[in-house]
């Protein structure tokens, strides 16, 4: 599939299926996309500064998911794509040192991981995050596929579309 059909098929999804429904469908085919494992799709309430979890693949623990539920601004990988604007990427989250990777995004086993922002125009209304079971560095042109899902999912998430 290539990141123009990947767009497509976002976009039929979410047309197809409203709500928690489509954003979980966005992430089952981002996910299949890339050769992932797991996913997450978060909103950003301006207003409290926080991100709020919508949308979270199969294969999640529930003390991951309860630490994702709502995460401040600059807080962890997601935190810290929404605050600066830019994808944060890691080979193997579980040896990193740079401190961006926190000990719940740890617990979810993953290694390589990739989170980019929801752009809409120029703002980030969210984050879309995959991640594998086994080291991988994600290529440029993987992240700009991830960021061009993520633009596509961009209206609905702004418009709270869960």
């Amino acid at each position: 599939m290539t990141s123009f059909e990947l767009v497509d098929a976002v976009r039929q999804t979410l047309a197809g299926s409203h709500g928690a429904e489509g954003f979980r469908g966005t992430l089952v085919t981002v996910i299949r996309h890339f050769g992932a494992d797991m996913g997450m799709i978060h909103r950003l309430d301006p207003a409290d500064r926080h991100l709020e979890l919508v949308a979270t693949s199969d294969g999640v623990p529930e003390p991951v998911l309860a630490a994702a539920r709502r995460i401040p601004l600059g807080k962890g990988i997601a935190g810290e794509t929404a605050l600066t604007g830019k994808p944060v990427s890691m080979c193997n989250l579980q040896t990193d040192t740079s401190g961006v990777a926190r000990p719940g995004a740890k617990a979810t086993g993953a290694q390589g991981t990739l989170c980019v922002p929801i752009f809409r125009g120029d703002q980030v209304v969210g984050t879309l995050g995959i991640g594998v079971r086994g080291e991988r560095t994600f290529t440029e042109a993987e992240t700009a596929e991830l960021l061009a899902a993520g633009r596509a999912i961009a209206d609905t998430i702004a418009r709270g579309s869960v």
